[in-house]
């Protein structure tokens, strides 16, 4: 069996995983939420293996399962780089906050045989009161992806692909971490209060 859709479709999640970590805005997030869906989608088809003991992918399943149905719902999102912010320590370069409010609606709107699964799995997501940052859920599931293809029988090629393996193989020569925490400490004060007047902020301007 021609493994070729596969393939092409792993190729393409890492495409769009390049393109929201190079530029991301709310476009290249919706891209890679229904990439990242469709890519599972693929691979119970094609080999009959998923991405169900991620909890990474459980609760990005959700939420894009919300803009799905809702997507105009996508724009009430804040991508903001964390040079823009007050001055804090992270690991990643960027924030992603999404209402919590809108977390609580995908899980009510998940079918409810998976509700709880869901909301088990949003603990991948880091809470600061009435929001979320889903910015480390979005980079360790690209490892969780990366970590499944592994272990099948195919061969991506794209630039993209190739560069995430040759950062993966750099991490493990070197001993770091292949995941983020995701955490942020802030000299500015509360985290949550400054993340919650960020946002106030973003939501004043168009992101």
């Amino acid at each position: 069996m021609s493994l070729d859709s596969l393939t092409a479709a792993i190729d393409r999640f890492f495409r769009l995983y390049f393109s929201h970590s190079v530029a991301p805005d709310q476009d290249t997030l919706l891209n890679l939420l229904n990439g990242l869906h469709g890519l599972n989608d693929k691979l119970q088809k094609d080999v009959g293996r998923n991405l169900f003991a991620s909890s990474n992918f459980i609760a990005l399943k959700a939420l894009r399962n919300l803009f799905h149905h809702h997507v105009e719902l996508v724009h009430n999102i804040k991508i903001i780089p964390v040079s823009d912010l007050p001055p804090m320590t992270t690991d990643l370069l960027v924030v992603c906050l999404v209402p919590a409010d809108l977390i609580e609606q995908a899980a009510t709107e998940t079918d409810r045989r998976y509700r709880e699964q869901a909301r088990s799995a949003f603990a991948a997501f880091k809470r600061y009161g009435s929001m979320v940052n889903i910015q480390p859920c979005l980079f360790n599931v690209a490892v969780d992806v990366f970590e499944l293809v592994a272990e099948l029988n195919v061969t991506p090629s794209s630039d993209a692909y190739m560069a995430f393996e040759q950062s993966y193989k750099f991490e493990e020569a070197n001993g770091h971490d292949h995941r983020v925490s995701g955490d942020i400490w802030c000299s500015a004060g509360s985290v949550t209060e400054v993340m919650q007047k960020v946002f106030r902020s973003a939501s004043t301007r168009r992101t």
